[in-house]
Parts: C-alpha cells; structure tokens; sequence
C-alpha cells in the first residue's frame, strides 16, 4: 500500500518537472543557458 502512494507520488512529481521544463514561459530562460558554453569559448578566444 505504501509503495503505491510513494509511486504515484514521485509520478506526479516528475509528470510535474516535465510540465514546468517544457512550459512555454521557460523557453527564453532555457535557450540562453544552452547558448552559454558558446558564448564561453568566444570570450575566451579574443
């Protein structure tokens, strides 16, 4: 019994991280940090 609630739980905590990584309002946020590793290497070449 307690196992079921632990599961349902934790699916509904990742069903929810999904939600809130792939919502439209972090799209910005997220495509700024996937350009920081380029952004370091032109930095670091000049």
């Amino acid at each position: 019994m307690i196992s079921g609630i632990v599961t349902a739980v934790l699916l509904a905590c990742f069903v929810g991280g999904w939600i809130w990584a792939w919502s439209p309002k972090r799209k910005h946020e997220f495509d700024e940090a996937a350009q920081l590793p380029l952004n370091e290497d032109q930095e670091s070449s000049r």
